[in-house]
């Protein structure tokens, strides 16, 4: 048996052939089969330790925390597995982390981008200007927040579109958390016509307020004449809802606004000129009649085709 696998070996090299023999005796199994178990235990035991923190701190911690706390005992666990299995199987550690230090220099030259977004992402967890579950805005991207983590930020937006923005461009950039506080106020732009009572406006405005399910009371209904306009005078109407209401808001103040205005005779202006064509001023009555119907002819041929 020894001269077959010398003669098999011949052409491998000398540390090949010392594995390959190693590998058939019985020592060499029992020493996989215990580090197999020792880092089977440490996974365990990170496992049930990551299972017992969720539950005893889900009611007191955020999802953000959650996901950090849980992150880490993962990669924590994996760390400790893996060094002992090494440990087990006699490799030398301090050599081993002494060519990664070396190589850890010229891996840190060509991920700055990584680590970067690493520093910022540890800022974005300090700071908290957001967390899991909210709905932000960043640049021209809206949407809830799946999960913050140390190199990018996960959400998913509202046409449910996975989008992942590293860390570093959320600090360079101005973020609106749309859900940071429990109201908000919708703000909406009409244009009324010159001949418009204002205080009429007003009050039909603040009665719609009132009237309205998802508009609150509380802070009252904002109203603010702008200005004189092309058109008309604009008026600022700023309603308070809760933010689950948002939608519902929306929706229902603006057909009422419309359906009101339309029963108190309240006029919305929208942009009209007056052109005047060189020479058909200087014509009489008749002749205007006759070019108009000469303008209107092929609009005509167009609906009767």
């Amino acid at each position: 048996m020894d001269t077959s696998m010398t003669t098999n070996t011949t052409f491998l090299p000398s540390f090949l052939v010392r594995f390959l023999q190693t590998v058939q005796t019985p020592e060499f199994w029992k020493k996989v089969l215990e580090l197999a178990s020792a880092a089977a235990l440490i996974l365990l035991f990170f496992l049930l330790l990551e299972i017992i923190l969720h539950r005893v701190l889900r009611r007191t911690m955020t999802k953000q925390k959650d996901q950090l706390i849980r992150k880490t005992l993962r990669y924590t666990a994996w760390i400790i597995a893996i060094v002992t299995v090494l440990q087990g199987a006699g490799v030398n550690l301090t050599a081993l982390l002494g060519a990664a230090g070396i190589a850890g220099i010229a891996v840190g030259f060509a991920a700055q981008t990584s680590i970067s977004n690493l520093i910022s992402g540890v800022f974005l967890i300090s700071e908290k200007p957001f967390q899991v579950g909210d709905v932000i805005q960043v640049g021209d991207v809206t949407g809830t927040v799946l999960s913050i983590d140390l190199l990018s930020v996960k959400i998913q937006t509202f046409d449910n579109r996975f989008v992942r923005i590293p860390n570093e461009s959320i600090i360079k950039t101005n973020v609106i958390n749309n859900t940071r506080f429990p109201i908000r106020r919708l703000d909406i732009w009409i244009t009324v016509s010159y001949n418009t009572d204002l205080q009429k406006v007003a009050a039909v405005l603040k009665d719609l307020a009132a009237k309205n399910l998802y508009a609150l009371g509380n802070p009252e209904p904002f109203i603010f004449f702008d200005k004189y306009d092309v058109s008309g005078i604009n008026v600022l109407f700023g309603v308070w809802y809760e933010q689950s209401k948002f939608v519902d808001l929306k929706n229902s103040i603006l057909s009422e606004i419309q359906a009101r205005f339309a029963q108190e005779g309240i006029v919305i202006p929208y942009p009209k000129r007056d052109v005047y064509i060189r020479g058909v001023t200087e014509l009489g009555a008749t002749e205007q009649a006759a070019v108009r119907a000469d303008v209107e002819a092929p609009n005509n041929n167009k609906e009767r085709s």
